[in-house]
């Protein structure tokens, strides 16, 4: 281990200051003095903590510098071999990429780019570490940001506040606009400061003014309330006035002195009601009077009244309610988006227009004290009375941003992943019960399915009661079966949204070469069709299938990288989208299972042609050879004769004129009766630490071919004697090298040329359209019986073990709005993917009663109402909504704050996102015409 420079480390200690008084570090000691001050600083996480933004461009050029995280990602990560190459020290450091207008002024003031992201972009480091970087590089330049805290109640977190909140100020002298840069956790004392010492303005003469949308909403006036609280918004204007007239009226003070945090310019609503005032267009009425007590969530929330609602209300009443866009507050079209939707759902209509006032939760500790509900039903009064003038939602954002940080800031988000925290949140808010009872889940034991529903039903609406549980929750039947014993465990749990997969119909063309692990055949390359975003399995059975497996057999799938094994691919749900088209597949064909056996594998080394990078040392060549081994500590005869099966089907014609007639122990001896050392460059003296793979017994015999083990890296290889044992974990690595010998005995060429998985010719076939999918055909394979993953074992109460069971689900009660994702967003480690698959779904009459296992007499037919679209690609894009209004059976499109008529044939597209249906009552089928059954083979 390179120890640090102690003069190093005396500077580090006393903050890097000087220049010159440290001779020039090497890249590892860099290295450990970054990664110290990295654990320095997570030791001492707080509120106020300085962090530096930096350039990812610059930082991974100095991490692939020190050999630090970036050099893996060299060769996209696939670099099995040590990286020899010398990487150039990286220049000063230049933060010019990340900066708006590529501006290289010092300061606060500088601009971000706006869609930046962690990581992809940019990286935070901690002050003690931008000055080493600085000290050692300098550039710039510096990007300071401070560490806030975020959320509330016991929700808190900390984070680096990357943009802070950037105010356009209008100066009313000459109507000037400036930018001000400003934490939003900063109070409106650090505002007027800011603000007096950039306009060189006395405080006492300043008056700021809340100037969103350009027009006068409320006075600023000096206090310790946050700009958060006040709910001002990215780029929002400001206007900056002096003061005339210096009466008390207009001091910012009340008549004890006490200062005022908000002036209001609107007279107040009287009496105020939870219902909104005014008579609404769908006829219910506003006279349910609310009694606000001080200092409640309840009563600080009507402080706060989103935008839109103005002084000229009375004239709009008129209008039909419903039509009112929401304005985008920074990248929020996803909040808009699902909000819409929400908003547009009967039932929350009807119950947010009356008196919920009763029903309240302050003290739910999952909930979030009744703010959340009371931010969603003022927005929802002001869409249904406001006509169409666009609303800018600013306190609901706030209140969004306050309890859940994740969909603060103004990236892009999910408005699938905001419908499931609104319904929750909400749901919290206005939970009847305020005290949950423990309730204790009892293990099924072959009691009828409707006992066991009714009775999980009603432990759940025991703890869960309010109108979200009453309108937006089913329940579906879980049941899972131990592939060991057949134990089987049924659960009845409640869902809010189903989640449904895409059945894709695409397929991709993928060639596997085929390899016998028994080395009863040559290798031969098979081409298959799968679908292109399904799993490993998939691709399995298509060889099977292609191949013409036995029962009994199997195939190992594996990928080969620089000519050695670089990952197994035996999670059969392993995306076959983690495979490229120019990777190479080898499938490795076997006689039995090979779970818990261990593996041999041989890498093939031409000592014939030296790596001139490496020294005298062969270059490898060909693909591994893999064959199981039923010993768990095999000998050095073991492997040579697993390894002689494996290769004679690679022996040549003429090799029995190349050695002895006889062979001994079933081995082909060398001409000679010697064995070839081919120990040179890497090969290493055999008493050399191995890791955790030990080879005992140095006994000489005479030996058909040279082996040596290796390690994982193949950094280190030792000769294997047949009298050898070898104790290792799962796998054996042996190197074989080929001498011109076994080039004359053996025909290497099999094992060379490996094909690619798809091979892109000059000419590019005519994209086919791809077949739509129905949303039957999605709710199919939602409900489809299938194994779970790896990583989602489920433990078995009679074998007490972890067991990976098959799970069926079938849905049981279905609510009155039920709300289907469309999951066309995958993640994984290799990458990202959305799909545009068009899935065709009824508008009327979608009857899911054959679904249903319940038969209790209600009606299982459903009217579309409301989607939640999402146009372009990942990382960006834009939502939008399709909302009908009910009682004119006409819809409109949402973009944001534009709102226009659409045609009902218009609604379906391949954007949509999260469908929004209502449960229809049905007469009887004839009424019903022709329904969505009758589509159900689509």
């Amino acid at each position: 281990m390179t120890m640090i420079d102690s003069r190093c480390l005396m500077e580090n200690g006393g903050g890097g200051g000087g220049e010159g008084s440290c001779l020039p570090c090497t890249p590892e000691e860099e290295k450990q003095i970054v990664e110290e001050l990295n654990r320095e600083a997570e030791r001492d996480l707080k509120e106020g903590n300085l962090y530096f933004v930096v350039s990812s461009r610059w930082f991974s050029k100095w991490e692939s510098y020190v050999g630090r995280g970036g050099v893996d990602n060299l060769d996209n990560g696939k670099s099995s071999e040590p990286q020899d190459l010398d990487v150039e020290r990286p220049g000063p450091i230049d933060n010019s990429d990340i900066i708006e207008g590529r501006s290289s002024n010092e300061g606060d003031e500088l601009e971000l780019v706006r869609t930046l992201l962690e990581g992809r972009d940019y990286v935070l480091v901690p002050k003690k570490v931008w000055e080493k970087l600085v000290q050692w590089y300098k550039g710039g330049p510096a990007l300071p940001r401070k560490m806030i805290s975020q959320g509330v109640f016991n929700k808190k977190q900390f984070n680096v506040e990357v943009y802070p909140l950037c105010l356009k100020l209008i100066d009313s002298r000459d109507d000037s606009e400036s930018t001000i840069q400003i934490s939003k956790k900063a109070s409106l004392h650090e505002l007027y400061e800011k603000v007096c010492s950039a306009r060189g303005v006395e405080r006492e003469k300043a008056s700021i003014w809340d100037f969103f949308n350009k027009q006068k909403s409320s006075q600023l006036s000096i206090s310790n309330q946050t700009l958060e609280e006040l709910h001002l918004q990215m780029d929002q204007e400001i206007l900056l006035e002096l003061k005339v007239d210096s009466s008390p009226s207009q001091s910012g003070k009340d008549s004890t002195g006490n200062e005022l945090a908000l002036v209001a310019l609107e007279p107040p609503r009287s009496p105020m009601s939870i219902a909104g005032g005014p008579a609404m267009s769908n006829g219910h009425s506003s006279s349910y009077s609310l009694n606000l007590w001080p200092g409640s969530a309840v009563n600080s929330s009507f402080k706060d009244m989103d935008d839109g609602f103005g002084v000229h209300s009375s004239v709009r009443r008129v209008e039909k309610g419903g039509l009112a866009g929401l304005q985008n507050m920074g990248n929020t079209c996803f909040m808009n988006s699902a909000l819409q939707c929400l908003l547009h759902t009967p039932q929350l209509v009807e119950y947010f227009l009356q008196d919920y006032s009763e029903e309240i939760n302050t003290q739910n500790p999952l909930g979030m004290h009744g703010e959340l509900a009371l931010a969603f039903g003022d927005l929802l009064r002001k869409l249904w009375s406001s006509g169409r003038t666009a609303i800018a939602p600013r306190v609901f954002k706030g209140k969004l941003a306050l309890f859940a940080p994740q969909f603060s800031g103004y990236n892009q988000h999910d408005s699938q992943e905001l419908l499931a925290f609104l319904l929750d949140g909400l749901h919290e808010d206005l939970n009847r019960v305020k005290q949950k009872p423990y309730i204790e889940m009892k293990d099924w034991s072959g009691e009828p399915d409707e006992e066991v529903a009714d009775e999980c039903w009603r432990n759940h609406k025991t703890r869960n009661d309010s109108v979200i549980v009453d309108v937006c929750q089913g329940q579906y039947k879980s049941t899972l079966v131990c592939p060991i014993c057949s134990k089987i465990s049924i659960t009845f749990d409640p869902f809010m949204y189903l989640s449904l997969p895409l059945p894709s119909t695409v397929t991709r063309i993928m060639t596997v070469t085929v390899f016998h692990g028994d080395g009863s055949g040559l290798p031969m390359p098979c081409t298959v069709s799968v679908l292109k975003h399904g799993n490993c399995r998939d691709l399995g059975q298509a060889l099977d299938s292609a191949c013409g497996l036995k029962s009994g057999e199997s195939l190992l799938l594996a990928e080969v990288y620089d000519h050695k094994i670089y990952r197994m691919l035996e999670n059969p749900f392993e995306p076959l989208v983690s495979i490229k088209d120019e990777d190479h597949i080898v499938a490795y064909r076997f006689c039995g299972k090979g779970a818990g056996r261990k593996k041999l594998e041989i890498v093939h080394r031409d000592k014939c042609t030296p790596d001139i990078l490496k020294g005298n040392v062969g270059k490898y060549f060909g693909t591994p050879l893999i064959t199981y081994m039923d010993d768990d500590s095999p000998s050095g005869a073991d492997i040579y004769l697993a390894a002689s099966r494996l290769l004679s089907p690679l022996k040549r014609a003429c090799a029995s004129t190349m050695a002895h007639s006889g062979e001994e122990n079933g081995f082909l001896l060398e001409a000679n009766g010697e064995t070839s050392s081919g120990c040179n460059g890497q090969c290493e003296p055999r008493d050399q630490s191995m890791g955790n793979t030990e080879l005992e017994g140095t006994s000489s015999q005479e030996l058909p071919f040279q082996l040596f083990l290796t390690d994982d890296r193949y950094l280190s290889c030792k000769p294997i004697f047949k009298d050898s044992v070898i104790k290792s974990g799962n796998r054996i690595k042996v190197v074989f090298e080929w001498t011109e010998k076994e080039q004359k005995l053996y025909d290497s060429s099999n094992l060379k040329d490996l094909p690619e998985v798809y091979h892109k010719t000059g000419y590019r076939a005519k994209k086919t359209r791809q077949e739509a999918v129905s949303l039957f055909s999605c709710l199919e394979a939602f409900l489809t019986e299938e194994p779970l993953g790896p990583d989602d074992m489920w433990y078995c109460p009679s074998c007490k073990e972890h067991r990976q069971a098959t799970k069926k689900l079938d849905l049981w009660m279905l609510p009155d709005i039920l709300v289907f994702h469309l999951k066309r967003f995958s993640y994984s480690r290799y990458l990202k993917n959305k799909l545009d698959t068009f899935v065709d779904f009824p508008v009327h009459n979608l009857d899911l009663s054959k679904y249903v296992k319940q038969k209790d007499g209600q009606s299982y037919t459903y009217e579309l109402y409301a989607i939640s679209n999402h146009y372009g690609g990942l990382g960006g894009g834009h939502y939008t909504a399709f909302a009908k209004l009910i009682d004119d059976n006409r819809w409109y499109s949402f973009d944001d704050s534009r709102v226009s008529p659409v045609n009902e044939a218009d609604i379906k597209t391949s954007a949509a996102y999260v469908l929004f249906y209502r449960r229809v009552k049905t007469e009887s089928k004839a009424e019903l015409g022709e329904t969505s059954q009758a589509h159900a083979g689509l």
